[in-house]
């Protein structure tokens, strides 16, 4: 179990990283749903790791991050109902 957990932790951290380089090699959008949906992953494997490992100032910081990620998909869809140009 103790493997599985490292192995989560590592992929959210490469999935929030991998977010953050594409987003300054200017492949994707701050607004896109691609960009906040490697994020909230992301930082859904670094609270399960976190946890898992006591480490709880980390897994409420991710809690927090999952949430700004969850209020920018919202963000998105709402300005997509109201008619606005979809993001990509």
């Amino acid at each position: 179990m103790k493997l599985l957990i490292e192995v989560v932790g590592w992929i959210g951290a490469t999935l929030i990283i991998a977010a953050y380089a594409l987003l300054s090699a200017g492949k994707l959008r701050g607004d896109s749903r691609t960009y906040h949906l490697m994020n909230i992953f992301g930082a859904a494997g670094f609270v399960l790791n976190s946890g898992w490992n006591g480490a709880f100032p980390s897994a409420a910081l991710n809690v927090v991050w999952i949430g700004i990620g969850a209020y920018g998909l919202l963000q998105r869809r709402r300005s997509t109902v109201k008619g606005d140009a979809p993001v990509h």
